[in-house]
């Protein structure tokens, strides 16, 4: 072979080689892009079949969602989290999110209200949200400061000034809580598995994996509150347009399907 001809094929091995490792490079690059949203508990099933609308629709793009309580996930946000999306169940968790600078202009995407749960074998006997003022039941609460635990005790408040139940009432539901859980899923598990006798939870908490573990009892509509649930792009975001699109995705019809779906009402 000529000295000509091998320097020739030398050449063009190299331009191989340099557009195998750009092309390298590209993949790697778009296999490690990420959306991190940190959300709700309340969310999980519905974001969770948001994830994979949202993959389908970015290939090489991953969605990662953190679930807890908002006022757990407003605490990691002020502690510096990285995280591209926050979603709350709480309008003032974000309004403080915003406030702080942590998050710019949150919008509303979804309505929630509360019910009582009570297992299915229901041993209390707890036919009416009256009946969680009956000496000895066992109630469950999400923590102080979480969402579900605020309106449950804003609805007692109601009750408190409602002559149909009293102060008395409020009192003794009160007396009643035997356990405080990180969030409402996790005050919810102890229904399912007989370890508490009512909690607290969301109407979109009925999920097809507990339905056939629990009994609703209603809430009186006068007494109940409306939760709303605003999401918002993070200012520390570092895939800004991905998050948006992402918030774009809650917002528009498939994110709304989904959410109907899952027990939430619509935003307006």
């Amino acid at each position: 072979m000529s000295p000509q001809r091998s320097r020739l094929i030398a050449k063009l091995l190299a331009v191989c080689a340099l557009g195998l490792a750009l092309a390298g490079c590209g993949a790697s690059g778009q296999e490690n892009r990420t959306v991190t949203v940190l959300a709700a508990a309340s969310l999980t099933d519905a974001f969770s079949e948001m994830e994979e609308v949202f993959e389908e629709r970015h290939p090489g793009v991953e969605v990662r969602v953190s679930y807890a309580s908002s006022s757990a996930l407003l605490t990691q946000l002020r502690q510096g989290a990285p995280a591209d999306v926050y979603a709350s169940a709480d309008a003032e968790k974000m309004k403080s999110a915003r406030n702080d600078g942590l998050v710019a202009d949150p919008e509303t995407f979804a309505r929630n209200r509360e019910v009582v749960l009570v297992p299915e074998s229901n041993p209390a006997d707890i036919q009416s949200f009256r009946d969680l003022s009956d000496p000895g039941v066992d109630l469950v609460l999400a923590q102080e400061g979480v969402p579900a635990a605020e309106y449950a005790e804003e609805i007692l408040r109601r009750a408190a000034e409602d002559e149909e139940y009293g102060p008395n009432f409020r009192e003794s539901v009160l007396g009643n809580v035997v356990s405080r859980e990180p969030d409402v899923r996790a005050a919810v598990n102890r229904v399912v598995l007989g370890e508490a006798d009512a909690a607290f939870a969301y109407a979109s908490d009925v999920t097809p994996g507990v339905r056939g573990e629990v009994e609703v009892v209603e809430i009186p509509a006068h007494l109940n509150v409306t939760a709303e649930y605003p999401v918002a792009v993070t200012q520390g975001s570092e895939n800004q347009e991905l998050a948006r699109e992402w918030v774009g995705l809650v917002q528009g019809e498939r994110g709304q399907e989904i959410l109907r779906q899952w027990g939430f009402e619509a935003a307006q």
